[in-house]
């Protein structure tokens, strides 16, 4: 699935997912190394697990953050 972002400087996330586990992340934009850093540590997670670690996490003065971003993203996915 591709989720386009909102409030972040990533355009959006590509999400692969098996079996309500999380096989692959990529964050198009943003910062790189902690965009990288996060995908390794979600793979191989269970979709709630990530929803439940990353809802919620700001970015600075955002409202919002690629971490919450994701979490938004397997919500959607989850419905």
């Amino acid at each position: 699935m591709i989720y386009k972002t909102s409030g972040v400087c990533c355009s959006d996330i590509d999400i692969e997912i098996e079996n309500d586990i999380v096989k692959k992340v990529v964050f198009n934009g943003g910062c790189a190394g902690n965009a990288a850093g996060l995908s390794k540590l979600v793979a191989g997670m269970k979709v709630e697990d990530v929803i439940e670690k990353l809802e919620g996490t700001k970015c600075g003065r955002k409202a919002t953050s690629c971490p919450d971003q994701l979490s938004k993203a397997l919500k959607e996915w989850r419905k």
